[in-house]
């Protein structure tokens, strides 16, 4: 995992210090060519978590694997199912699903059945993975960055990893 330090957080240096996140979310959707999605709020999450957690790792696969529509099967395959493994693993991942992602929807399975703390961005409260694999679902990354702000969202996850 990449390893960003971050300004000073608005919670205690304690079991929130070092935290692991994965951002999950929206590539390819429902694209049928190798096209990908808007990929600014990776940008946005990879500056805005460590603003909030000392210390926390932030995975971004895209910035990883930016190339990864070129990739041939077995690369492609390999990538996937590590990603999927990566998600059994973090402490926090945290899903940008403004429409469906087939992708997203088994990183978030993955990361829900292994006890593991979700967080959803997203307008979909009413979608079935994204309301029953997640622990939240704020509608937007407005609601996103006021939870935050306030500790709400720091309050949740100490409360749900313990």
């Amino acid at each position: 995992m990449n390893q960003t330090q971050g300004a000073p957080s608005a919670v205690p240096e304690d079991d929130m210090t070092g935290l692991n996140f994965f951002v999950a979310g929206i590539m390819q959707g429902s694209h049928a060519g190798a096209t990908l999605h808007c990929q600014t709020y990776r940008t946005r999450l990879g500056a805005l978590l460590p603003q909030y957690f000392r210390a926390c790792n932030v995975y971004d696969p895209h910035a990883e694997h930016a190339g990864s529509l070129e990739y041939d099967d077995a690369t492609g395959r390999a990538v996937f199912l590590h990603h999927n493994q990566m998600c059994r693993d973090v402490d926090v991942l945290v899903a940008f699903v403004p429409e469906a992602s087939m992708g997203t929807a088994i990183e978030m399975w993955e990361a829900f059945r292994h006890d593991r703390v979700v967080i959803a961005i997203s307008p979909l409260a009413h979608n079935w993975t994204v309301r029953f694999c997640s622990h939240v679902c704020y509608a937007d990354f407005t609601a996103f960055e006021q939870a935050l702000r306030s500790g709400e969202l720091q309050r949740k996850i100490r409360r749900w990893r313990s």
